[in-house]
């Protein structure tokens, strides 16, 4: 095994300089193909265009679902690989190929029990962790979705700064991470002696951790994904290059990708640096998919970028390069969004994007915030969701990508018209709104800054948001009716396992997620349909390769993670189906290049 080699500058590689595999991208996917093949002895060059690892994985849950694991039984001995088959059958249906699904079902368990055992990606799981679309057969309440194990980041040493930080919004305390275990115990600290020991616990850690770093050091979620896999580079020999773009494949007469041109800036002399290297065994491209292209962009989405809470490296530059190679765009026809807000999960056409609401704010350096609204507020007693006319249009119970396209179906032009996410006291005190926290932590600058708006009264609101009084009156006491029945006949908000799930487990109403708002003050913040993760991407076969115009694999170019088309086709069946095939095929890539690389050497 060679030395490790963890960020050098480009220009201390030589030219022609020799690799058996170079991954394009530093997200969840990339990183897992980089160990993998380095865990099977390969030469494993990682290539990141931005100054940190980790791209959207690293501000994310870190949620990976891969059914049929060995981890499963603890939760949930039932679930069997022929019932994930039959949930994924109604909920993708003829969206995607189904035989990159079968291959996903196929090598996911021996995926994860490769990782876990040769690297420090360690994962855990719930006892309850639902399938969002959890009215279709074959659904699960736990057992598929694995998350990972906190980690420390110190273990990194000075290389714990190339992890990328979580979303600021996202931390307490300048810097500090908190998940869903810590919360129960930093709101109710003053209540038992168990949760003030287990705060105490977190300051004490963080504040020592500050005085040595930037932010904390406990990772937790995406930040723990990737701090575990870049210590498992670093430990195996990989060469992490940040920085560096990829300006060009190389084809050599047999169509076989065997090399490819990098660009850096020296950061001593601000001068660029190029090297053209080789590779034997093959180039696998997980450089986070189209989100931030331009072109791409305007034609697929026609949303604003500042509406993407996604990683800044995601420019669609590698999926350009692989165009140029002759590889192929995954949906060959025009690209429909959800036609109507009340249509079925199971109806909707395919989705270039996967979605969720997000609300923006400007921060005082000038750089915008944005906030995806995942679980922590919408779907909650005491919170509404309506239109410019005051008016409910969407399930705010529902899954977020169906909530983001329920916003696109009803607002389709951008900007669109207006949506509110709207609460009262109660709401603000028990689950705050978007960036302010329960019982209304950081609500004095967010009124300041307009980032929430507040009302004496229901009235008072209305006017400083421009809608109908009279409308968004008789909305919230449709509201309060509906709650006092438990029964939302307009949309079924909380009607299904999952939607339960995102409300209140303690409320004391007939169904979690529906609670009056008359309570005042009034408050309101700004949504927005933002998109979390590309959908679209490079045709694949099984294995990931790359297909080219006549669907042949093209040798030497893999596709993975949102640069490959996805598997679930523009469905969003459950928590971290972007992940879990992402870990998938990346073993899948990772293997076959390493077989390629050994034959070359053969």
């Amino acid at each position: 095994m060679h030395p490790p080699l963890l960020n050098p500058p480009l220009a201390a590689l030589a030219d022609d300089q020799t690799f058996d595999v170079v991954v394009l991208g530093a997200g969840g996917a990339g990183m897992s193909a980089a160990v993998y093949a380095a865990i099977d002895g390969a030469r494993v060059l990682l290539v990141e265009s931005t100054a940190y690892v980790g791209g959207t994985t690293a501000t994310s849950a870190g949620t990976t679902w891969v059914p049929g694991t060995r981890l499963a039984p603890e939760v949930n001995p039932q679930d069997t690989l022929a019932e994930a088959e039959t949930f994924l059958d109604h909920a993708v249906g003829a969206r995607a190929d189904r035989a990159l699904r079968q291959a996903f079902l196929q090598h996911g368990a021996a995926a994860v029990a490769k990782i876990s055992d040769h690297s420090h990606l360690k994962y855990r799981i719930r006892p309850f962790h639902p399938d969002y679309l959890s009215e279709l057969p074959g659904a699960t309440s736990c057992g598929r979705a694995l998350e990972p194990l906190p980690f420390d980041g110190r273990r990194l040493g000075a290389h714990f700064g190339l992890v990328r930080p979580p979303i600021p919004e996202f931390m307490v305390l300048g810097g500090m991470m908190a998940d869903r275990d810590d919360i129960p115990h930093l709101l109710g600290w003053h209540r038992s002696w168990t949760s003030a020991t287990h705060v105490a616990r977190l300051l004490l850690r963080h504040l020592t951790d500050r005085l040595r770093h930037p932010r904390g050091t406990r990772l937790l979620m995406g930040n723990a994904l990737i701090g575990r896999l870049l210590l498992s580079c670093k430990e195996r020999g990989v060469t992490v290059l940040t920085g560096t773009e990829a300006r060009a494949l190389h084809r050599n007469a047999h169509g076989v990708v065997d090399g490819l041109t990098l660009s850096s800036t020296c950061p001593q002399t601000g001068t660029p640096v190029t090297r053209r290297l080789r590779v034997k065994g093959g180039v696998i491209l997980a450089s986070g998919g189209f989100n931030r292209h331009p072109q791409r962009r305007a034609a697929l989405l026609g949303t604003p970028d500042d509406w993407c809470p996604g990683g800044p490296g995601h420019r669609g530059s590698a999926l350009d390069l692989a165009e140029a190679a002759g590889a192929t765009w995954g949906a060959s026809g025009p690209v429909a969004l959800q036609a109507d807000a009340r249509q079925a999960a199971t109806d909707q056409p395919l989705s270039p994007c996967f979605w969720a609401p997000v609300s923006r704010r400007t921060r005082a350096d000038g750089s915008v915030a944005v906030f995806p609204h995942f679980v922590f507020d919408r779907a909650k007693p005491h919170m509404v969701t309506v239109n410019a006319r005051g008016e409910r249009f969407l399930n705010e119970s529902t899954s977020y990508h169906l909530f983001g396209l329920a916003m696109l179906a009803a607002h389709p032009q951008p900007p669109g018209e207006p949506t509110w996410l709207i609460t009262d006291a109660q709401g603000m005190a028990k689950y705050g709104l978007g960036m302010v926290r329960p019982k209304g932590m950081g609500l004095a600058s967010a009124l300041a800054d307009g980032y929430v708006t507040r009302g004496a009264s229901v009235a008072d609101l209305a006017a400083r948001l421009q809608l109908p009084a009279a409308t968004l009156q008789g909305t919230l006491n449709q509201l309060k009716r509906y709650a006092a029945d438990g029964v939302d006949p307009d949309f079924g908000r909380g009607t299904t396992l999952y939607q339960r799930a995102n409300g209140d487990a303690g409320w004391p109403g007939p169904n979690p997620s529906l609670g009056p708002i008359e309570q005042p003050p009034f408050y309101a913040v700004r949504l927005h349909p933002g998109d979390i993760g590309a959908a679209m991407g490079l045709r694949t076969d099984a294995s990931a390769r790359t297909l080219d115009a006549a669907g042949q694999p093209i040798p030497g170019l893999y596709a993975v993670g949102n640069d490959m088309q996805s598997i679930m086709g523009g469905v969003y069946p459950a928590p971290g189906i972007t992940l879990g095939p992402g870990l998938v095929f990346a073993y899948l890539a990772a293997g076959d290049a390493v077989r390629r690389s050994r034959s070359a050497t053969d």
